[in-house]
């Protein structure tokens, strides 16, 4: 079984990157949103509208998701933290170690999920 010290390296690693993909995925919203502001591109109309708009969108969700996942990373290191890491929050009974090898963030066991 890893250790609390293990545990939070690995929260922060997975947080180091999670910020990292953040950051170039709003360097690329950037990068969209620039390109696409001196065009007089018809979303509606122009063929290559749309494919502004779906990338735009495509990479707004990728920001959301990262960002989400920095959220679940900074509230298992709460949890490690507070020393209740690893207790499901449905039934307080240990989440098992493969679960927790898998999904770090898991805030519920198997059976619970």
């Amino acid at each position: 079984m890893t250790q609390p010290g293990d545990t939070a390296d690995r929260l922060d690693t997975e947080a180091t990157a999670a910020r990292a993909l953040l950051d170039g995925l709003r360097r690329d919203f950037t990068g969209i949103v620039d390109a696409s502001a001196n065009s007089n591109a018809d979303d509606e109309h122009d063929p290559e509208g749309s494919t502004i708009a779906f990338e735009r969108s495509q990479v707004t969700a990728m920001i959301d998701q990262a960002e989400r996942r920095l959220r679940e990373i900074a509230a298992a290191r709460a949890r490690l933290d507070a020393g209740t890491y690893g207790l499901c929050e449905v039934c307080g009974e240990p989440i098992a170690a493969a679960r927790l090898e898998a999904r770090p963030t898991a805030r519920t066991c198997v059976a619970c999920s």
